[in-house]
């Protein structure tokens, strides 16, 4: 006897309908399914695309980099030039006084106050020049019209030691017919040649 035809095909030719999601059993939980991030939309760029990365046209750090210090205003030649009268004022009068008075004595004792005219002027241009300009950038004619001496590469006192060093280094701007001194008066940094050689500048201060 043959079996009827079934009028819906066989049941392969059938699909499984998908299943509904099960309820979780009584009294747990249920699960919760992990977020998906947004579908990226196509042709835009990702996130952070065509930026500079962080610090990107900052200077590098630890590599002795620091900003130039603020020099402050030039001292004019003039200013500088007044400023020398005054101190050489100071060193030379103690020195004219004895010197003129030695001269009038005359014999040994005269002798000895032109040698103590040249130690008193001695010693106050190394208190002057070296120890007072070293530590303050101000000899006490460059006080009196407000100018400092200053290093060109922090803008900080040059120290006894480099101010000394400077004193001798103004023989350069006497050996070419003095032109050294009269420098200041073209050059963009007002220096001497002593200057350029030390790496200093005077400026108003």
């Amino acid at each position: 006897m043959t079996q009827p035809e079934d009028p819906y095909g066989t049941p392969a030719e059938h699909p499984t309908p998908p299943s509904a999601p099960q309820p979780p059993p009584y009294g747990q939980p249920p699960v919760e399914q992990p977020a998906q991030p947004p579908a990226q939309q196509y042709g835009q760029p990702p996130a952070g695309y065509g930026q500079p990365p962080a610090g990107y046209g900052q200077p590098p750090q630890g590599y002795g980099y620091a900003p130039p210090a603020p020099a402050g205003q030039l001292a004019s030649w003039i200013q500088r030039v007044g400023a020398y009268l005054i101190d050489a004022i100071v060193s030379g009068v103690p020195f004219l006084v004895l010197f003129l008075l030695g001269s009038a004595i005359g014999g040994g004792f005269g002798g000895f106050l032109i040698v103590v005219g040249y130690l008193a002027a001695l010693g106050i241009w190394i208190w002057n020049y070296v120890i007072r300009q070293g530590n303050t950038g101000k000899t006490i004619g460059k006080q009196q019209l407000g100018l400092m001496l200053i290093r060109e590469s922090d803008g900080q006192p040059v120290g006894p030691g480099m101010s000394f060093v400077r004193g001798i280094a103004h023989f350069l701007d006497s050996i070419a017919c003095y032109i050294g001194w009269l420098w200041p008066l073209w050059d963009n940094k007002r220096q001497t040649f002593a200057d350029k050689v030390c790496g200093t500048v005077v400026v108003v201060r």
